[in-house]
């Protein structure tokens, strides 16, 4: 299993995301780019949410290759781009190499990207806190 940990900075429970809130320090928008970076390439997303909504939110190279039409070394490159970002993370189990999302690191760019509607009332939000007006 690899160590590879997301740093999440704490915020403050305020109602914007923190990139409205106060400027983004330059570690966090250091990881925040890598990760944005790592999600620009189309198959790299499709990588992403394959694993993501895979059976038990895992997938093997095994399982997720042939939606694609792209050479095995080429899905491994984006596979091991999406790690080192901290979106994967892996376990080799045998000969087969398992990947999964880092909750965490989805939570950091939603947390960020996510802003309140400064001019919504509470009375335009339902109970799944989206805005209904």
């Amino acid at each position: 299993m690899s160590n590879q940990t997301v740093a999440v900075p704490a915020t403050s429970g305020g109602c914007c995301s923190p990139l409205t809130r106060e400027p983004l320090t330059t570690d966090w928008a250091g990881d925040l780019a890598r990760m944005f970076k790592a999600l620009g390439d189309p198959a790299r997303l499709r990588l992403l949410s394959l694993v993501a909504s895979h059976e038990n939110g895992e997938a093997c190279v095994c399982d997720i290759s042939g939606s694609f039409d792209l050479s095995q070394p080429t899905i491994s490159h984006h596979l091991k781009v999406l790690r080192e970002a901290g979106l994967l993370d892996c376990e080799r189990r045998g000969t087969w190499v398992y990947y999964w999302v880092v909750p965490a690191a989805l939570q950091q760019l939603s947390a960020v990207l996510a802003a309140a509607d400064p001019t919504a009332d509470d009375s335009d939000v339902s109970d799944t806190g989206l805005v209904t007006a």
